[in-house]
C-alpha cells in the first residue's frame, strides 16, 4: 500500500507555514516533506512533527541564493567550500528531525563551463555530501528535473542519475524519482519504474499531474495504475506528494483535492 507524503512547500498553501503540519495530520497524511527548513529553528519544526504524529522524510540542502535564481550548487565549480558548509547545516537539520534523507539539488549549468568540469565537481561534492552523511545514517538524494520547469539544470534524466551513482560510488547516495519530471523528460514511466525499482537504487518517489502540476488524478498520467506497480514490485518507500492545488491558495483547496488519495489510505 503506498504511504503518501505531504509537500508542506506546495500544498496547505492557504495556510501559514507551521500550521500546515496539522493540516497534513488531519487529511490522514503520517509524513511530510518540503523544500528547505532553514527559514525555522530545528526545535520549532521538531515540535510541529511530534505534536502531530509526523516524520519528516525529506528536505533539500541549501541551494544557494534561491531568491536570485541559483538552484543548487553540486555542479558549480569554485562554490565548493559553500556546498560543503551548506552540507553540514542540512545534516544538522536531519538529525534534529529524525529525517533520514537529503536531496542535493544539482545546480544550473553555469555559461562557459565544460561539461567534464560540471560532472567532475558534482562527483566530488555530493561523494563528499555522502561521507558527511553516512555516520548520521543519511542518504544523499539525486533528483532529476525537467528542462522545462528548470531550464539549464544539471541532472535531467534517470539514466543519467543512476551512471552518476555508479561514478560516485557510495552506498548511501540514491535516486529521487520524481515521476512528474520524468514525464516530462522521457515518458515510459512503468517501464522506467520496472527497470530502476528493483536495483535498490531508488530512495524517494514523488508525484504530480502531468502536464500542469496539479493533484495527480488530474491529467495524462494513471497513477492508480502505478501505484498497484510499485506494490507489485514490493515498494515501501514514502511517496511525496509535490504538487499545486488546482484551486491554488483558496480556503481548504488541499483537503478538497484529496479524493485521489482516499482509496489508498
Amino acid at each position: 500500500m503506498p504511504r503518501f507524503a505531504a509537500n508542506l512547500s506546495m500544498l496547505y498553501n492557504d495556510l501559514d507555514f507551521l500550521d500546515r503540519f496539522e493540516a497534513a495530520a488531519r487529511d490522514g497524511f503520517q509524513a511530510v516533506e518540503y523544500l528547505f527548513p532553514y527559514d525555522f529553528a530545528s526545535e520549532q519544526l521538531a515540535r510541529r512533527l511530534q505534536d502531530n504524529g509526523l516524520q519528516q522524510v525529506l528536505f533539500n540542502a541549501p541551494p544557494g541564493d534561491w531568491n536570485a535564481g541559483e538552484r543548487g550548487l553540486a555542479c558549480i565549480p569554485g562554490r565548493e567550500a559553500e556546498f560543503a558548509q551548506g552540507m553540514e547545516r542540512a545534516i544538522a537539520y536531519a538529525r534534529a528531525l529524525g529525517c533520514p534523507r537529503i536531496h542535493v539539488m544539482a545546480g544550473l549549468k553555469p555559461e562557459g563551463a565544460s561539461d567534464d568540469a560540471l560532472r567532475a565537481t558534482y562527483i566530488a561534492n555530493v561523494r563528499h555530501a555522502a561521507r558527511l552523511a553516512a555516520p548520521h545514517g543519511i542518504a544523499i538524494l539525486l533528483e532529476p528535473i525537467n528542462g522545462r520547469d528548470m531550464p539549464g539544470f544539471f541532472l535531467s534524466r534517470q539514466d543519467q542519475a543512476h551512471a552518476l551513482l555508479t561514478d560516485i560510488a557510495e552506498p548511501n547516495v540514491q535516486v529521487q524519482m520524481d515521476l512528474y519530471h520524468c514525464q516530462i523528460v522521457e515518458g515510459d514511466l512503468a517501464m522506467k519504474i520496472r527497470q530502476y525499482l528493483p536495483t535498490g537504487r531508488v530512495g524517494h518517489l514523488q508525484i504530480a499531474g502531468v502536464p500542469e502540476r496539479h493533484e495527480p488524478d488530474v491529467g495524462e498520467v494513471n497513477y492508480p495504475y502505478l501505484f498497484r506497480l510499485l506494490d507489485q514490485l514490493g515498494y515501501d518507500g514514502w511517496i511525496g506528494c509535490e504538487y499545486r492545488p488546482a484551486r491554488g491558495a483558496a480556503a481548504h483547496a488541499t483537503s478538497e483535492g484529496l479524493g485521489w488519495m482516499k482509496e489508498w489510505l
